[in-house]
């Protein structure tokens, strides 16, 4: 059983690389047609690396659920393919530059004129108003911008980017979150809505704590490497085998861990007596902690602690995470067919309804696989569509 409350729904996504198309895989998750409208040699990371087959798998993850066309947009009779395809979908994603969607006349007042009730959400780097709304935006530059940057790392050390992109993916999730309240809002009034994300917003929404505690104290928080700067102990410890974290994040954890791990001693002590205090006294506290992990195995002090319930994990591999049994038991991975690479994994929706299935509903695209289907589907002949093929307007795959 598949959970699609936005079954009926189509999609033209004219984004690439991360934020749009994680937005537009996740609306795929829940029902909806979502047609990617691609340049001649395709999304931008159909040339990554790594590669399988040829297919980049950097593309795959992110491009779950959808159907590909392949339409050249600077060529007059392209852009007539894109707004036909736009005045018979429901939400329209894109995120060119503003010179660009003006150019293609995609800007949301052109695309009212060809659909009048779209939900028209647009992604950018910075937003579309003050002095760089025309900027490009990239996950590390927003990380950089907003202060992200400056608080990863270790203290006098280099910074550390976040690797995963989580910029990009949360203005996705954001996106998603936008287009989700606009189906809602013209369920109401039957009306088009305008819903806009930025690579900035998000950024910024990341930063809120770390914000509010800037405003409050006029200091600008500073690296941390795995600590917290609220509470102590917070953080990666060495073991005798490895390492592990440990979150002992209030006074009831500090004082079972300490009966754990035979330092009672501590809890007298008038530096650690708070969290408060352990935060003030964090070299000391941090300093005596690991004096006492160092000696054990990761598994002895894992068993021993969990047992009292006291905040703790392994650090673990991507491969040891993927293969857990909490991550098997929740199908919290998925596979379907791929039509050149056979079976492919898929990281699954993250968010589970009444045991609905989670599998995605479509593999990753191949160029063009989908061109002349999704042509038929809005009247154009096979004649006028082999045509526009003839005159490299279109392509298909094969």
């Amino acid at each position: 059983m598949k959970f699609s409350p936005l079954e009926g729904i189509k999609v033209v996504d004219l984004t690439k690389v991360l934020a749009g198309p994680i937005c537009s895989q996740f609306l795929g998750d829940l029902g909806a047609e979502i047609i990617k409208v691609e340049a001649m040699n395709g999304d931008d990371t159909r040339h990554w690396i790594p590669k399988t087959d040829d297919q980049s798998t950097f593309f795959l993850a992110v491009n779950f659920n959808k159907k590909s066309i392949v339409i050249d947009l600077k060529r007059s009779e392209g852009l007539s393919v894109l707004h036909d395809l736009i005045s018979q979908c429901d939400v329209v994603l894109q995120g060119f530059k503003k010179a660009t969607a003006e150019k293609l006349k995609i800007t949301y007042d052109d695309i009212l004129k060809i659909n009048p009730n779209v939900i028209y959400c647009e992604i950018s780097g910075y937003g579309r108003q003050g002095p760089l709304g025309d900027h490009p935006g990239y996950d590390v530059m927003l990380q950089a911008f907003s202060g992200m940057l400056s608080t990863m790392g270790v203290e006098e050390g280099e910074y550390a980017r976040a690797s995963f992109s989580p910029v990009d993916i949360g203005t996705g999730q954001n996106a998603l979150s936008g287009v989700l309240a606009a189906v809602i809002e013209r369920q109401k009034t039957g009306k088009s809505v305008y819903v806009e994300a930025s690579l900035l917003d998000t950024a910024l929404t990341y930063m809120g704590y770390l914000a509010q505690s800037y405003w409050a104290t006029d200091k600008d928080p500073k690296p941390w490497g795995t600590a917290h700067p609220s509470m102590c102990p917070y953080q990666a410890f060495k073991t005798a085998d490895g390492m592990m974290v440990l979150g002992a994040g209030n006074d009831s954890q500090w004082k079972k861990f300490c009966q754990v791990a035979d330092l009672e001693h501590l809890l007298s002590d008038p530096d650690l007596l708070s969290n408060d205090l352990r935060v003030k006294n964090m070299v000391k506290t941090v300093s005596l902690v690991q004096a006492r992990l160092v000696e054990k195995s990761t598994a002895y002090w894992l068993e021993a602690l969990e047992a009292q319930a006291v905040p703790c994990g392994p650090i673990h591999h991507l491969s040891q995470a993927l293969a857990h049994p909490q991550v098997l038991a929740r199908d919290s991975v998925t596979q379907i067919m791929h039509p050149t690479l056979g079976m492919l994994n898929k990281v699954s929706f993250p968010i589970h309804f009444d045991g609905a299935d989670r599998k995605p509903r479509r593999s990753p695209p191949l160029l063009g696989e989908h061109t002349a289907e999704i042509l038929k589907e809005i009247g154009y002949s096979d004649e006028k569509i082999d045509l526009l093929e003839q005159k490299g307007v279109v392509h298909r795959y094969g």
